[in-house]
């Protein structure tokens, strides 16, 4: 995608925001906070950047820099180190303050430093995104944004606004909002408000009626329409197995790299002469996909986004290849198809020629990543995951849930019985969460009952069968090892898990229009799902330009009020996401990369004309 207009390009937004730190960072000790880190990581030519600027330990100046506004934990950190004593003179970039403004802002950090601190709140620009591609901008800040469950109300499904969301929730909902004003802003857009689902009509409802916003956009040149869509209406599209993309089966296949929501570690060993039987080897420093130093690298990690499997595997064969030739080194060009072992024995070339390690360290980051993850256990079940959802979109169209759960039950099995290929307590999980997605609203009845209640007792018996909790386990259990796990605390950590799905499968209850992600199929074509969210940009885009009745507008001013009240009882457009040349979406509650790839692909062939940025708070 190319960007249009005036409207800059998100990597360089995402470069933009560092520039008041680098500035300021010379003969500096620089503090960050994880999340801002992770974005430096990603956008700001990461941590190289902040060190070639820097000064010496001990040094009087210092720049903080916050992902969120100064408050809670992240001002107890910033007061205990300002209150040491050794810091003169610092600056501060942070997300706006609730009721306080830069000379507040600049008056707490003298007080905390003392007499003759001098403190400087420096302006904030864009918010500190991590750009894992030119249209997909992530917000590991808000890594904790999820919809909350949508449970029956008394009353009638009428939803609550921000005051009725729970203190966390509706600070996270005021701090989202912030920022995307400020990367609109940095963007000079001006941009009308869609929702699709509870918790974004929430969203939409406060961005469109923020004061800040609504003076923006009456200066700012550039139309847009910003659509928010909730995750949890589709999560059949979070937890399935149906893309053919291999920077998703990377990033959710390799562990992630400490203290990050949205990177990998690489193990490095390969490219020593270490000899460890330790896969993990913490002694060598991993590798990671984000080299924004590396256009190579670069460029590559875009191709694993946006190409299938297969051809972004030759791709990574081709650069490989490329590497080597222009280092001279001896390799032998082979055809056909590539394997993990002829990307690794290319990669062994590079293993005792310093200067190629150093020229091409990004490059063979990104191949380890997929030699690792093409060789990975996990990947083997890729296909078997995908398989059993195909079967159980054919089975959930032609029986009901019981039966279906039935069927699932047999294959639930203890530690002590499963085999390489079985399932565990966590692949169960996933797939329990598809079927609920996919299937929506239950039938409730007695059979149900009866049903899930034989899987819970199988779930519980596997569990407590585990010699160790996995972090996902620990999570559900509430218990950090296997000795502290008793039957009941795992019966209720299942019960509450069916709680969820049941509320999973009524997500969509009230929509009209986006009601199902299911294709019954016919005598001719295969049950198949279909996500929300293409759903939803087909909506957009379609050429004959209906009433979108799931799609909501959010009025940001009297006029849009009036626009929309006079629609219903004369001929008068109502706003449509499909009006201006940039459409945002941001998922509340992340995304995968192949529904990125997906809305590419559908937005090129519906709607040439149009950019598409997405962003979310994080990815899945």
């Amino acid at each position: 995608m190319a960007a249009a207009g005036a409207v800059p390009a998100l990597p360089r937004l995402c470069r933009q925001a560092w520039e008041p730190v680098l500035a300021r960072a010379r003969r500096a000790v620089v503090f960050l906070d994880a999340a801002a880190a992770e974005a430096l990581h990603w956008a700001g030519g990461g941590a190289g950047a902040l060190l070639a600027a820097g000064g010496p330990a001990g040094a009087e100046r210092a720049v903080f820099v916050l992902s969120g506004p100064l408050r809670d934990g992240a001002a107890a950190a910033v007061r205990a180190v300002l209150g040491a004593g050794g810091v003169r003179r610092c600056a501060l970039l942070c997300g706006e303050a609730e009721g306080g403004g830069p000379g507040e802002l600049e008056e707490t950090l003298r007080r905390w430093m003392g007499e003759g601190g001098r403190a400087e709140v420096l302006p904030r620009g864009p918010p500190l995104l991590a750009p894992l591609s030119a249209e997909l901008g992530l917000l590991p800040a808000l890594a904790g944004l999820v919809p909350p469950p949508a449970r029956p109300r008394p009353g009638g499904p009428a939803e609550p606004g921000l005051g009725a969301l729970p203190a966390a929730l509706r600070d996270a909902v005021r701090d989202l909002v912030a920022e995307l004003d400020a990367l609109f802003g940095a963007m000079g857009l001006r941009e009308e408000c869609f929702a699709v689902g509870a918790l974004s009509r929430v969203l939409a409802a406060e961005l469109a009626g923020f004061a800040p916003a609504r003076n923006r956009r009456r200066a700012a040149a550039n139309r847009a329409s910003v659509v928010f869509v909730d995750r949890t209406l589709d999560l059949a599209g979070a937890v399935g197995h149906h893309g053919d993309n291999l920077a998703e089966k990377i990033l959710s296949t390799l562990p992630k790299l400490p203290g990050h929501k949205t990177d990998v570690m690489v193990n490095m060993v390969e490219l020593t002469a270490l000899q460890t039987p330790d896969e993990a080897c913490s002694i060598i420093a991993p590798g990671c996909l984000a080299q924004p130093n590396s256009p190579a690298a670069k460029a590559l990690w875009e191709s694993f986004m946006n190409l299938k499997q297969k051809e972004a595997v030759m791709e990574t064969r081709r650069h490989l290849v490329e590497a080597a030739s222009r280092e001279n080194l001896p390799i032998k060009m082979s055809m056909g198809r590539v394997t993990p072992e002829q990307l690794s024995s290319y990669v062994q070339l590079f293993k005792n020629n310093f200067k190629a390690l150093e020229n091409h360290c990004g490059l063979l980051q990104l191949v380890l990543a997929v030699v690792q993850t093409l060789k990975h256990p996990q990947i083997s079940k890729w296909d078997n995951f995908l398989a059993f959802e195909r079967l159980l979109l054919q089975t959930i169209g032609e029986s009901e849930m019981p039966s279906v759960l039935n069927q699932l039950l047999p294959m639930i099995k203890s530690y002590s019985e499963r085999m390489q290929d079985d399932y565990t307590c966590e692949d169960f999980f996933v797939l329990l969460v598809y079927m609920y997605s996919v299937v929506g609203e239950i039938k409730n009845g007695e059979e149900l009952d009866k049903a899930e209640e034989e899987v819970k007792k199988a779930l519980v018996k596997a569990i407590c069968d585990e010699p160790e909790l996995s972090p996902l386990l620990q999570k559900i259990t509430g218990c950090n090892s296997a000795l502290n796990l008793t039957s009941q605390k795992a019966t209720d950590a299942v019960d509450n898990i069916f709680k969820l799905l049941r509320d999973i499968a009524r997500a969509r209850m009230h929509m009209k229009q986006f009601n199902s992600v299911h294709n019954p199929g016919s005598n001719t074509n295969q049950a198949s799902y279909k996500p929300l969210l293409k759903q939803v940009v087909e909506e957009i885009c379609s050429a004959d330009r209906p009433d979108c009745v799931d799609i909501e507008h959010m009025s940001s001013g009297l006029t849009d009020l009036l626009k929309t009240g006079f629609s219903m009882f004369m001929k008068v457009n109502r706003p449509h996401p499909g009006d201006h040349p940039l459409l945002i979406i941001f998922m509340v509650g992340g995304v995968t990369v192949s529904e990125v790839k997906m809305v590419k692909d559908l937005v090129a062939t519906h709607k040439p004309g149009t950019q598409v940025e997405s962003s979310q708070n994080v990815p899945i």
